[in-house]
């Protein structure tokens, strides 16, 4: 089995203690800290997988909620093996297939079971595209992991594969919040399935969290839209997930305006 934690992390600990404890080795051994990053991945991999058991239940709203939590500690697991110095490409591989699980296949399913039915094949076809392209995103993400950032504003090429799947649950959230009968509009939620599939595997730019930074004077309104954002989550949920989708929207359309008039050097 390939090593969960970096060879360095190994050796400190081996250089730190003595060769032998108990008969065994200290390189056979690790701090359960190192484990934290791979436990994160392993949690929103469960995630995925029992959101799915509730779409074959027909208990939607579980299974959004399942998809969502995936969603909000996606990158933890990234941000925790950075921290405690713990990377390694076994724990990079594991989040990809966990990622491709809970933002590829559990989406694409619950989308289908609540809105695609009634558009027969072609819904059926809508989920294969989302599901491939979102592996397509999360293979060319592996491969250009370990190179540099472009110069300027920190941003990711095309959208994200957690992004991608709170686009694709739209029709879900507005079929949740009761604004659309979402299984009366089969085909167009459909097209809009693919639609969100291409921009996951497109190279425009989207904004990432990484580059984002607050003025001074604005932080007392971030702090009040933090509030209206735990209240409405407890009130107002599916509505809150299509303001936040809405958001990401403009977000995205503003980068690209503000890239097209950038001039080129």
């Amino acid at each position: 089995m390939p090593d969960i934690v970096p060879a360095h992390a190994q050796g400190e600990e081996a250089a730190a203690q003595p060769a032998r404890q108990g008969g065994r080795s200290r390189r056979d051994s690790l701090p359960f800290l190192h484990l934290l990053p791979n436990l994160v991945t392993v949690l929103g991999l469960c995630a995925g997988l029992t959101s799915i058991r509730f779409v074959l239940a027909g208990r939607y709203e579980l299974a959004a909620v399942l998809i969502i939590f995936a969603a909000l500690i996606d990158g933890l697991d990234g941000l925790l093996a950075r921290r405690l110095k713990a990377a390694s490409t076994f724990g990079a591989e594991l989040d990809s297939l966990a990622d491709f699980i809970s933002f590829g296949v559990a989406p694409g399913l619950l989308v289908f079971q609540f809105a695609l039915i009634g558009a027969r094949g072609f819904g059926w076809i809508a989920v294969l595209v989302f599901a491939i392209c979102c592996c397509l995103r999360l293979a060319r993400f592996n491969v250009t992991r370990d190179a540099p950032p472009p110069p300027g504003r920190a941003c990711f090429t095309g959208v994200p594969a957690p992004a991608g799947a709170m686009l694709a649950l739209m029709p879900v959230f507005l079929g949740l919040e009761g604004l659309v009968a979402a299984s009366a509009v089969a085909v167009p939620t459909a097209v809009y399935l693919g639609l969100v599939a291409l921009l996951m595997v497109s190279r425009i730019p989207t904004p990432s969290l990484k580059g984002l930074r607050i003025s001074r004077d604005k932080v007392p309104y971030v702090l009040v839209a933090a509030a209206i954002v735990v209240g409405m989550a407890f009130t107002r949920f599916w509505l809150l997930m299509i303001l936040a989708n809405l958001a990401y929207v403009a977000a995205v359309a503003h980068g690209l305006v503000a890239a097209r008039r950038k001039p080129s050097l």
